[in-house]
């Protein structure tokens, strides 16, 4: 069955069929006729995301988290300081830092990382964004033409987020990753905007948020769940690996959503759950289980215990708020 229609028909699709499925892709843009310019860019970013995919297939062994920030915050400013020892935080547990690979917040990071466990994204301007110090000639600096790749790049291959104050890029970069999360776009990550100690950064652009975009309806009171707020770099670091506490990772398996489990629920908890998420449901209610037989490409997770449910992709803030309560009540 070819790619596409195995999809429609709720199949699994094999490697072989989607690179079959690239190739007629590849060989229906001759058919369009398509331009020069067109076939640069598909040539540029497939060229890309190949090499991009080649240096994390390398990385997957480690959870990684995205810092955001600005290019222009300098080494002697408190923002500075504190993603220095954000870095540092991230570092210490064992993560992958992943900035842009630039000056600024990238840098600082970077900086408390150290090279080990600093990886860089950076991108090509017309105006040179020098790679710092910390990371250039790394194996894992990469270099992309396209916002769109490195957007790409920055939220698949992510654990948790983190946003230092910035301009319109930083700013850019937050509204992208909730975005996703909230129209279910991604997998579910925390994500913690850090300010510097004492700083009104974050704490102004959320009464924005909540007077203008909540107050007018056009986001829901459930969608602030995406997101916390902290000027302390270790609060920070906890907010991200708090995430992770019982909660693991999800995948949906036909009409199910299974969430995979670090620690076990107590037969308690079912009912409770119920009662307050039963509204995030399709149909049925929440149940126990193991992995599912559909889960067998990933034995390294089947002895995680599961939450296994009908979700109704739509409320992807209250399964976020799922999360927290799972984080905050298993064993």
């Amino acid at each position: 069955m070819r790619g596409r229609q195995a999809r429609l028909a709720g199949y699994k699709v094999s490697p072989e069929e989607l690179l079959a499925e690239l190739r007629e892709t590849v060989e229906g843009l001759a058919e369009d006729g398509a331009d020069r310019g067109d076939l640069k860019i598909l040539a540029r970013a497939m060229r890309e995301l190949r090499h991009s995919f080649r240096i994390f297939a390398g990385l997957r062994g480690f959870r990684k988290v995205t810092v955001f920030g600005s290019a222009r915050c300098r080494p002697d400013s408190p923002g500075y300081r504190q993603a220095v020892a954000f870095g540092g935080e991230m570092a210490r547990r064992g993560w992958l830092v992943i900035t842009g690979g630039g000056e600024g917040i990238m840098e600082a990071a970077h900086v408390g990382a150290g090279q080990e466990l600093a990886m860089g994204i950076n991108i090509l301007l017309p105006f040179e964004q020098p790679d710092n110090p910390v990371i250039a000639g790394d194996s894992k600096l990469i270099h992309v033409k396209y916002f769109f790749t490195r957007k790409l790049l920055f939220v698949k291959e992510s654990d948790g987020v983190a946003l230092f104050p910035g301009g319109f890029g930083t700013l850019d970069e937050s509204f992208e990753v909730l975005t996703l999360l909230q129209t279910g776009k991604s997998r579910l990550f925390p994500i913690v905007l850090v300010d510097e100690p004492g700083g009104d950064y974050w704490r102004l652009w959320k009464e924005f948020v909540e007077r203008h975009l909540l107050g007018r309806g056009w986001i829901s009171r459930e969608d602030l769940a995406f997101f916390r707020i902290a000027d302390d770099a270790a609060q920070a670091a906890e907010e991200i690996l708090g995430f992770y506490r019982a909660y693991h990772s999800m995948r949906y398996v036909g009409k199910d959503l299974v969430f995979r489990l670090r620690l076990p629920l107590a037969d308690a908890l079912l009912p409770r759950i119920q009662a307050e998420f039963g509204g995030i449901l399709e149909s049925g209610g929440f149940r126990m289980g193991g992995a599912l037989p559909e889960e067998a490409d990933e034995p390294e997770l089947a002895g995680l215990p599961r939450l296994i449910f009908r979700f109704n992709r739509k409320s992807f803030g209250s399964l976020r708020m799922l999360v927290d309560f799972l984080n905050r009540e298993a064993a």
